[in-house]
C-alpha cells in the first residue's frame, strides 16, 4: 500500500462528498488518485480510483436511489468506507484490502435492475480509469492487466476518446527535426 496518507485523505473526502451528494468532488478525488496510481502502478490506488469514480457515477443517477436495495447498498458502502478509513489510520493493510473487496462485493449482493446498473457503472469506470492510466504513458497491455479488462476494451475506449491522439505522441516531421538539430549545435 503506497501513500497511505493520500488514500486516507481521499476516503475521508469521499465520505463527505457522498453525504453531500457531490458527484463532481468524487470525480476530482478519483482523478487525484489516478495520477498516483499511474506513477507507481499500485493496485490499491487503482482500486480506490475506480471505486470513487464509480460512486460518483452512481451518485449522479438519482433514479438508482428509487430501486429496492438502494438503502442497504448505500449503508454497506458507507460502512466499508468507514472501515477503510479506520484501517488506514491503524496502518492495517490487510483490513484495508478487505474493505476494498467488500465495496466491490456489495454489487454482487444487489438484485434486479439495480445490480445490473451498478455493475455496469463499475465496469465502465474500470475502462475509463484504464484510459487515464494509459494517458499517463503506461502501456496498454500493462494497464489492461492492472484493471482486469481486455486490451480490446481499452483500445476501443481510448480510440473513441482520443486519448491516444495527444500531441505528445506525435513526432516531428523531417524539417522540424533538422531545424531542432541545427539550433542545438549553434
Amino acid at each position: 500500500m503506497i501513500e497511505k496518507e493520500n488514500l486516507l485523505k481521499i476516503f475521508q473526502e469521499t465520505k463527505s462528498a457522498i453525504k453531500k451528494s457531490n458527484n463532481i468532488r468524487l470525480k476530482e478525488l478519483s482523478n487525484q488518485t489516478i495520477h498516483t496510481a499511474s506513477l507507481n502502478q499500485d493496485p490499491d490506488n487503482i482500486a480506490v480510483a475506480v471505486i470513487v469514480y464509480s460512486l460518483s457515477k452512481v451518485e449522479e443517477r438519482e433514479t438508482y436511489k428509487k430501486y429496492p436495495g438502494w438503502k442497504k447498498f448505500y449503508n454497506a458502502i458507507m460502512l466499508a468506507i468507514d472501515g477503510s478509513i479506520i484501517a488506514l489510520e491503524k496502518n492495517d493493510e490487510k483490513l484495508f484490502k478487505e474493505k476494498l473487496k467488500s465495496i466491490r462485493a456489495e454489487i454482487g449482493k444487489l438484485s434486479g435492475k439495480l445490480k445490473r446498473f451498478i455493475g455496469d457503472v463499475f465496469r465502465k469506470a474500470k475502462i475509463n480509469k484504464a484510459s487515464r492510466i494509459y494517458e499517463h504513458g503506461i502501456s496498454m497491455e500493462t494497464t489492461a492487466k492492472l484493471l482486469g479488462i481486455s486490451i480490446w476494451e481499452l483500445a476501443n475506449y481510448a480510440g473513441q476518446t482520443g486519448v491516444s491522439n495527444v500531441p505528445l505522441n506525435k513526432t516531428m516531421d523531417a524539417k522540424e527535426r533538422i531545424k531542432l538539430a541545427q539550433d542545438f549545435f549553434k
